[in-house]
C-alpha cells in the first residue's frame, strides 16, 4: 500500500486494499476453524500444567472469538498508516485499551466471571476498535471504497500482494511459533516460573513496543520513498532511524534497571517473592539489550519496504532459532539469556547483507 502511494497510483491502490480484505478475511475464517478445532493440540503443545488447565481452556474459548475484530483492527490500522495517518489507528487503540480496563474490572470484580470475564472484556474491547476503525475507514476516505470491478479477483495485484505477504506472513508465524516453544520451555520450571515470565513479559512488551511501532513507521517510510524512488531520503532516514532508536533504547533499559522490581510488584502481590527474583532477573538481562530488540525491528521494516520479506524471515529465524537452541539444554537463566543473544545475532547478520547489497537494495537496478 505504501509503495503504491508513493507513486500516487489511487487506482491501483484501491484495487490491491479490495484484493488483500478479501484474502486476508478468507484465511480469518480459516483460522477459526484451526483454532477451535485444534484447541486441545494447542494446550498440550504449550505443556500446560493440570492446575491451571481449565482456567486457561476457558480463557482461550472466548478469546479466540476475537479473530475476526483482530483482522479488522490491523487491516486498517495498516492501511492507514501506509497512507500517513499514523493517528486514528492510535486513538481507536487508545479507546480500546480504556474500555479492555473498565470491562475487565466489571466482568472479574463486579459480575464476577473470573478467567472468562477477562477473556470477553478483551473480545468486547477489540470489536470495538476493529468496527469503528472500519467504519471510520469507509466512511471518510471515500477513494478507497471499492467499485464493482474492484470485486473480481485481480490475478496480477494478487501475485504481487502474495509476493510481498507471504514471507512476511511466515515471519510472523515463525514468530509467534518460536515464542510458543519458549513458552512451553518455561511452562516446564513449574507454576512460579510461569508467573514470573507472564509479568515480566508484559513489561518487557510495554518497554520496546513504541521501538516496535517506530519501526513500522519506519517502513512506511521507506516504501513510500521506494515508491517514488527517493532513495537518497532512505539512505538518511537509516542513520537517523538507527540514532533515535538507540537513544530511546537506552533511556528505556536505564529506567528497567533501576526499577525492575517495582515494576513487577505492578502484576505480583509483595509476598510472592520467589516470583518477583525470577521477574527481576528476566527484567535485568532483557533490559540490558533492548537496543538489540529496536535494531531488529528497524531491520525488519526496511526489508520489507524495499521488497526483500525473505530477509526479515530469515532474521525472525536466526532470533527464534537462538532462543529455542540455547534455552532447551539450560535451566530458567539460561532461556532468559538466550531472548537477547538471538536478537544480537539477528541484527549482526542482517547489518552484514545491508552493507553487503546496499548499492542494489537501494537503487533502480
Amino acid at each position: 500500500f505504501s509503495i503504491y502511494q508513493g507513486r500516487s497510483d489511487t487506482e491501483r491502490l484501491r484495487t490491491a486494499v479490495v484484493q488483500a480484505f478479501l484474502l486476508i478475511f478468507i484465511v480469518c475464517m480459516g483460522l477459526y476453524g484451526v483454532v477451535y478445532l485444534g484447541l486441545e493440540t494447542i494446550l498440550a503443545f504449550l505443556q500446560v500444567p493440570t492446575e491451571v488447565y481449565p482456567l486457561i481452556r476457558q480463557y482461550l474459548l472466548v478469546v479466540f472469538s476475537g479473530l475476526l475484530a483482530t483482522f479488522l483492527y490491523n487491516f486498517f490500522a495498516c492501511l492507514l498508516r501506509a497512507l500517513g495517518n499514523s493517528l486514528t489507528p492510535l486513538l481507536f487503540l487508545g479507546i480500546s485499551a480504556v474500555l479492555n480496563v473498565v470491562l475487565d474490572l466489571v466482568l472479574v470484580l463486579v459480575v464476577p466471571w473470573g478467567v472468562g470475564g477477562a477473556a470477553l472484556a478483551t473480545v468486547i474491547a477489540q470489536f470495538a476498535s476493529g468496527l469503528g476503525i472500519t467504519l471510520y475507514t469507509l466512511l471518510l476516505r471515500k477513494d478507497l471504497r471499492p467499485h464493482l470491478a474492484d470485486l473480481r479477483w485481480n490475478v496480477s495485484i494478487l501475485r504481487e500482494i502474495g509476493s510481498l505477504s507471504l514471507l512476511t506472513c511466515m515471519q510472523q508465524s515463525v514468530m509467534n511459533f518460536g515464542i510458543l516453544m519458549v513458552q512451553g520451555l518455561v511452562n516446564r520450571f513449574g507454576p512460579v516460573i510461569m508467573a514470573a515470565f507472564a509479568a515480566a513479559v508484559k513489561i518487557d512488551s510495554f518497554a520496546y513496543m513504541p521501538v516496535q511501532d517506530f519501526g513500522n513507521a519506519f517502513s512506511t517510510f521507506v516504501a513510500q520513498n521506494y515508491g517514488a524512488r527517493q532513495y537518497g531520503r532512505i539512505r538518511e532516514g537509516i542513520q537517523k532511524a538507527v540514532r533515535l532508536i538507540l537513544v530511546f533504547c537506552l533511556a528505556v533499559s536505564v529506567f528497567v534497571l533501576f526499577w525492575a522490581r517495582p515494576l513487577m510488584l505492578i502484576f505480583v502481590q509483595p509476598q510472592e517473592t520467589a516470583t518477583i527474583a525470577a521477574g527481576v532477573t528476566y527484567l535485568r538481562i532483557e533490559g540490558t539489550c533492548y537496543w538489540g530488540i529496536g535494531c531488529l525491528f528497524l531491520l525488519y521494516g526496511l526489508y520489507r519496504a524495499i521488497k526483500r520479506p525473505a530477509m526479515s524471515l530469515i532474521l525472525t529465524v536466526i532470533s527464534l532459532g537462538t532462543r529455542v537452541a540455547l534455552a532447551g539444554p539450560v535451566g530458567v537463566r539460561g532461556i532468559w539469556i538466550s531472548i537477547p543473544i538471538g536478537w544480537l545475532l539477528a541484527d549482526g547478520a542482517g547489518l552484514l547483507y545491508y552493507r553487503r547489497h546496499r548499492n542494489t537494495l537501494l537503487s533502480d537496478l
